[in-house]
């Protein structure tokens, strides 16, 4: 259940992973080949995820990369969760409250996950971002 819940939450990266290994299989590459080209795209397409949103001075851009990354998963939650809830639910409005949910929980989790190494900075011009817990030294204070 864990790596369905994982695997929900990085559907982009994982959608990637597949579409770029399928495309490299096509292409010629061979099996082991395949492997190894879509594993590096999906890798790559989650770490400028997280380097993008980590990086990025601008709310809006950080808004739309998280949301691209939490939409995705949110689907993904959604049908996992209906899937499942098949199993033991009988009433089909209480499957679609339980998979709205877990679309909820999962496009959540995607978000945090994401934006959870984001820190937060002051805008202030010119981009320098002054520590003020390390006082300046001055002349008056080295030699004194």
């Amino acid at each position: 259940m864990l790596a369905i819940f994982a695997l929900a939450v990085y559907a982009l990266p994982f959608f990637v992973t597949l579409s770029v290994g399928v495309t490299a299989l096509q292409s010629g590459a061979g099996v082991a080949g395949a492997l190894l080209i879509g594993t590096a795209g999906g890798a790559l397409t989650l770490v400028l995820g997280h380097v993008a949103v980590a990086v990025s001075r601008s709310l809006a851009l950080r808004i739309v990369i998280a949301t691209a990354f939490a939409v995705p998963a949110a689907v993904a939650g959604y049908q996992v969760v209906f899937a499942l809830s098949r199993i033991g639910v009988p009433s089909p409005a209480r499957r679609e409250v339980f998979a709205c949910l877990g679309a909820v929980c999962v496009g959540v989790t995607a978000w945090m996950r994401l934006t959870v190494f984001a820190e937060t900075r002051p805008l202030e011009p010119g981009g320098v971002v002054q520590n003020p817990s390390r006082p300046i030294l001055t002349r008056a204070t080295r030699e004194g």
